[in-house]
């Protein structure tokens, strides 16, 4: 059974609205992205679609920019906008929405030209090499939709 203290921190925690705003939007913005690509690619198992649901990166919205959006957000209403929490908050979130849309994006498309390049070079030198993972950027308007979905969310949990 659980401690007094204990139960009371997790009361705490489960009624804080920037935890429920960031894991939310999370949460929310994972299960449109799997709904989304199940329509546009219909994974064949369940394992495939768990997968996408998990840990699938990039695609429609960025879960990545809806929980920062969502920590923003709700961290100015809870704080204040002047609070430092706010600026820590906000700053990551720009960081974050600038690494979906470039870095995150380029490692991606260099990761397919190696992985091309691998395959080109392997039948003739022998290689053996597994492929690198493709990471997966995102596209503005997935960037866009994830920020609008986490500050939506934040409103809701910080307001209602």
């Amino acid at each position: 059974m659980l401690a007094p203290r204990a139960v009371d921190l997790l009361t705490r925690i489960f009624e804080n609205p920037v935890f429920l705003s960031a894991l939310s939007s999370w949460f929310l913005a994972q299960i449109l992205k799997s709904f989304i690509m199940l329509l546009q690619n219909r994974p064949r198992t369940a394992r495939e679609i768990l997968a996408n649901l998990f840990w699938a990166t990039g695609g429609m919205p960025s879960s990545h920019s809806a929980v920062v959006s969502a920590l923003a957000t709700s961290a100015g209403f809870v704080e204040g906008p002047d609070s430092t929490l706010f600026f820590v908050a906000l700053f990551y979130a720009i960081l974050t929405f600038r690494d979906a849309l470039g870095v995150r994006r380029s490692a991606g498309a260099q990761a397919k030209v190696l992985n091309q390049l691998i395959r080109d070079l392997s039948p003739r030198f022998a290689l053996k090499s597994r492929p690198v993972k493709e990471v997966h950027g995102h596209t503005i308007s997935e960037v866009f939709v994830g920020s609008l979905l986490g500050f939506f969310i934040a409103v809701a949990f910080c307001t209602l």
